[in-house]
């Protein structure tokens, strides 16, 4: 973790959009009018997928996937111009909003500008061909950043463009196949143009960190990502989460793996907690559309410690993961719950949930009981992800507390809660 990371990151809602299928035209202007339907949300960063020229030779889909970039320094004329996109950028920031752009400097198209200029920053197979050194990604092909130091020098001017231009933030795409050290060089030179900018790292599963170094490639472990970013995905938890939906895994081994992350992180360290994104589907789905589910799943991520992404169309539960490659738009006619993220998103701004001491309490339940404590203050989560009948212990004293999310009131009694099929967030008053 980077020591200048602060921690109130974690108070960060961000909201992830992919423009083409956010709305009928796909396009920057028509985005404009819904900014103040997501500020009201109580959204503070609105991450963009590559908004990049796509590359068509070899492409996926009928129009191309946009992780597949021709061009780093071009808009996606499908989104509009680049007077289109700084236009925007000025009513987001004109709002109270930030903007993060995603960062994709493992690889480029095979038609991109970069590979035309310079083919020997390309990586090759023994046949001479560019080439990938892991995967099945035949839509593009890697970098080398062995091959010469102006690779750097490009890849971090690029980075100074946008961050001169206005733009808040980056998510870097598999940040862990990326060499340490060129990460090192651009915190510390994006830094010096604007300090506040954020770094956000995809870093993959430490299953495929041990799958690249076996094959013989470097690849950087949540520790070392830490080091230089501020914030990385949740994807050390993220087998746990899944196997749990999958009914492979209990709900206690999850949270287990949360308690962990207390243990072995640095004091500042900021977690991206999210549901769902572009790459593992939509959430609703998988838990076959059980609204109170749903709700409880939503509330828990909130108040994990941590920031929160949410992908655009989740707070409508969404059942539709958008193609990346063609025309696939949002749903936005399912269930609203946007009152409830907009509770949340408010609630959760609260400074005990980024400087707080942060306890998760493990039951015999498959329901999340958890707190933040910070001077006199004390704020409780209990969450029923498994839909509990019946009561559940608490360590906390006897009376009557009003749920923050419903406004109504409820009875501890003998210190046990009767469980409820609604997630409960409440102030305990210190004595």
């Amino acid at each position: 973790m980077s020591l200048k990371t602060k921690k109130d990151l974690r108070n960060l809602f961000i909201y992830q959009v992919y423009i083409r299928n956010h709305n009928l035209s796909g396009t920057f202007t028509e985005f404009e009018k819904d900014l103040d339907r997501i500020k009201s949300l109580g959204v503070d960063v609105i991450y963009f997928l590559p908004i990049h020229k796509i590359g068509q030779k070899r492409k996926k889909g009928s129009l191309g996937c946009p992780y597949s970039i021709q061009d780093y320094y071009s808009i996606n004329p499908e989104y509009g111009t680049l007077d289109d996109f700084l236009q925007l950028l000025d009513e987001i920031h004109n709002r109270g909003m930030k903007v993060m752009i995603d960062i994709v400097f493992n690889h480029t198209s095979h038609d991109a500008v970069l590979l035309q200029e310079h083919p020997e920053y390309y990586v090759k197979n023994e046949k001479g061909e560019f080439a990938n050194r892991v995967g099945d990604w035949w839509d593009i092909t890697d970098l080398d950043y062995q091959s010469n130091i102006s690779l750097w020098e490009y890849l971090i001017g690029n980075l100074l463009y946008w961050t001169k231009m206005g733009i808040d933030g980056f998510r870097w795409d598999v940040a862990s196949l990326l060499p340490k050290e060129f990460l090192e060089e651009a915190e510390e030179r994006v830094h010096e143009v604007n300090q506040d900018v954020i770094f956000l790292s995809e870093s993959v599963h430490g299953s495929f960190v041990r799958y690249l170094r076996q094959l013989g490639y470097k690849a950087l472990s949540e520790s070392e990502i830490y080091q230089i970013f501020d914030m990385a995905y949740d994807y050390d938890t993220h087998p746990y989460f899944e196997k749990y939906l999958k009914h492979e895994g209990t709900f206690k081994r999850y949270l287990e793996e949360l308690i962990r992350q207390e243990e072995v992180y640095p004091d500042n360290y900021v977690k991206m907690r999210n549901l769902e994104n572009h790459d593992f589907g939509r959430f609703a789905p998988m838990v076959n559309n059980d609204y109170f589910k749903i709700i409880n799943w939503t509330a828990l991520m909130f108040f994990s410690k941590g920031a929160t992404l949410m992908y655009a169309g989740g707070e409508y539960c969404d059942n539709n993961l958008p193609s990346l490659f063609d025309l696939d738009k949002v749903n936005w006619d399912g269930k609203d719950i946007s009152s409830l993220v907009a509770k949340l998103a408010h609630l959760t701004k609260d400074k005990i949930f980024s400087y707080g001491n942060y306890d998760i309490h493990l039951t015999d339940k498959d329901v999340y009981y958890g707190e933040y404590k910070l001077d006199n203050k004390h704020v409780v989560g209990i969450f029923n992800i498994g839909q509990e009948n019946g009561a559940l212990d608490l360590k906390i004293k006897d009376g009557i507390y009003m749920n923050l999310l419903t406004n109504k009131d409820f009875l501890i009694k003998n210190q046990k809660i009767i469980l409820q099929s609604e997630p409960i967030l409440f102030w305990v008053v210190q004595s």
